[in-house]
This record gives structure tokens, sequence and C-alpha cells, in this order.
């Protein structure tokens, strides 16, 4: 089975329990005013093109053959800086989940498990699912926005040890506005992941008057209860991916 990937972040203590390897999968259904991964957006390979360290000698638009440069329609290899960086790569579940257990045998016992985030690894349901069952003798964790179909949810959490599912905003007309789609569907899905007895932590963004206002957070704690809840902190170097990527961010229109 073949996915995209953009990231290996080994060494992770702050996506399950103990020390993981995270793998970010590609593609996201979200588009998050405030996304600090906007290269995990697209589901395809991008361009990161690092402006600030460009000399203008312009190397990179001459002729190129290369077979991994066409689709950008200019040379990825030839730049004098490396102002040029693909982001996203296709690869084979069972050989990347072969070179994931390879990495264990270096943590030996203080290994956690692995982790899979993106973009959003639901976006990837098949590719997703084939690594789940490659390294199922592990500790499995999957951290989601939550947006996807209920059966694909279930399948998801019967698969895994652990799940760290994001609920950002508890108002669906505002959820719309600031991610791009409602929530009726991720609230479905958070009851079933409650029901389901399998630990998990619900983790929302604060977002400078967006998520951290007192009327959505005493929303979202009437939605979860008594479940474990992080609040993570607005990541305000995240705008110059986007700058890299030739994307606008959106966080600049709500200062």
């Amino acid at each position: 089975m073949t996915g995209i990937i953009f990231d290996i972040k080994e060494m992770a203590v702050h996506d399950g329990p103990g020390i993981r390897t995270t793998v970010f999968l590609k593609g996201c259904p979200l588009r998050c005013v405030w996304c600090h991964n906007p290269e995990g957006l697209s589901p395809k390979p991008q361009l990161m093109y690092k402006k600030a360290s460009c000399i203008g000698c312009a190397q990179c638009m001459k002729k190129c053959e290369h077979e991994d440069c066409k689709a950008f329609g200019r040379c990825i290899h030839s730049c004098p800086e490396n102002c040029l960086e693909v982001t996203g790569k296709y690869v084979d579940s069972k050989e990347l989940a072969d070179e994931l257990k390879r990495q264990v045998e270096i943590l030996g016992d203080s290994f956690g498990g692995f982790t899979f985030s993106g973009g959003e690894p639901l976006a990837q349901p098949a590719f997703l699912f084939a690594l789940l069952e490659e390294l199922k003798e592990y500790h499995l964790c999957v951290e989601t926005c939550g947006y996807a179909d209920a059966d694909v949810f279930q399948k998801m959490i019967e698969k895994l040890d652990f799940v760290i599912m994001d609920i950002k905003i508890a108002d669906s007309q505002r959820h719309r506005a600031y991610t791009g789609v409602p929530n009726e569907k991720i609230l479905e899905n958070f009851s079933l992941l409650k029901s389901s007895k399998k630990p998990y932590t619900v983790r929302t963004p604060q977002i400078p008057g967006i998520t951290d206002t007192k009327e959505n957070l005493d929303a979202i704690q009437k939605i979860i209860g008594d479940s474990r809840w992080e609040r993570l902190p607005f990541n305000e170097m995240a705008g110059a991916k986007y700058e890299m990527l030739g994307l606008d961010y959106k966080m600049q229109n709500e200062k």
C-alpha cells in the first residue's frame, strides 16, 4: 500500500506515552487558519522555497531532465544555497514499517511506540490501516482532528492503543468559519471514542481570540466532561512556512 508522508520525528515525547517515533502523513480535510504544519495540508508533494537565502542566480530555472524535478518545472538540485526543498514523499507501507522497526532496536526498553500525525492520518485511511497492521506488536497512537466517516473512525479506534483527538471549537458555525468544515462529524466521532473505553487525550490549540475564549473553552468542557484535556500554546513561528510554500497565512488577517 502506497501513501505519502512529509516527516518522521524520532525521540518524540509529546505525542503519546513514552519516547516515541512520530510519522507525519500528508493531506488534511481541514483548513485551520492557524495551522502550524501547512506542509501537511496538500495530499501531494510540494516545493518549499527559502526566499531569504536566495542569491538570485537563477540556476534552478535552467532546463532540467531530472525526473523528480519535472512536476515543479524547475531544477530542485542545482541551487548553491539549498533554497529548494521538496516536502512529501511516496512510500510503501511495508517498507516504511520495516524502516521504523529498525529504529526500535536503538531505544530498546525506553521505546514507547509509534504515533501517526499529520496533516490528518485519516485522510489516507487505507495507508494508515496498512501501517497499523504492520506495526501491531507495538504501542500505537494516532493524533487526529476527528473529521472522518464514522466507520473509518471506529476502525481506527479498534486498531489503536491510544488516541489524541483535537476539539478546537465547540460552535459548529464558528468551526466552519475558522477550519473550513462544520464540527458535527467530529463531535459524533468523539462520542464513539469516549464510549470505546480506549485511553485518549483531548487537545485544544490556544489560538488568541478564536479558541481560547472563555465561551469556547467552557463549551468544550461541557462536551468532553472529565476527559483528559491538554490546551496547547499557539505556535507563532508557523507563518514562515506559508511563505516558503507560496500560501497565504490567514492568521495575519485575524490579528
